[in-house]
């Protein structure tokens, strides 16, 4: 099983079991905070995939780290460590946060651009989302210009590349295959 789904299974459990203990607010809080200290931290990220440290010493960090969390997430995290599984720990908390969100009928769309967005052109995307999806949508602009020019849209598991950089790409395959 890929990392992804197993992810997704922990991610799903811990909701359910938040939803269950009428905590999921609460998780929900802690796990954005999980994502954002990881992402902020290098030593963390090394330590969560290190196979040198022990997981004790990986329990105990975190443990502190996160001791003001709820009970739902230390058991998580306990549960991962014991399961050889921490390292995922970042990619539970995102995917928890999505089904989250998506339970309480939010999501957050994300547009890669090679420009700002225009407002016209953001309300037209967050209609056009928000018609597809029947969800309340966010719109997130991140601009990177190695695409070129288009857009990737993301938004939950669901992506659409309409940029020129994977365009080109396409077409360098096909000429390569071609030969």
């Amino acid at each position: 099983m890929n990392q992804n789904r197993a992810a997704i299974r922990y991610a799903k459990a811990t909701l359910d079991f938040a939803l269950e203990k009428k905590a999921a607010d609460a998780v929900e809080k802690d796990m954005r905070e999980i994502a954002a200290t990881i992402s902020g931290s290098e030593e963390l990220q090394n330590l969560l995939e290190s196979p040198i440290i022990k997981s004790e010493v990986k329990k105990n960090s975190l443990l502190e780290i996160f001791k003001d969390s709820s009970e739902i997430t230390k058991g998580l995290l306990q549960t991962l460590i014991s399961n050889k599984r921490i390292a995922m720990l970042q990619e539970v908390a995102f995917k928890y946060i999505i089904l989250h969100e998506k339970l309480k009928g939010e999501e957050v769309a994300y547009v890669t651009t090679a420009v700002p967005l225009t407002a016209e052109l953001e309300k037209k995307i967050l209609a056009t989302v928000t018609k597809a999806t029947g969800n309340t949508i966010t719109l997130e602009n991140k601009i990177d210009e190695s695409i070129i020019g288009g857009f990737v849209l993301r938004v939950g598991d669901t992506q659409y590349d309409a940029s020129i950089a994977n365009k080109l790409n396409g077409l360098k395959r096909e000429f390569t295959n071609s030969l």
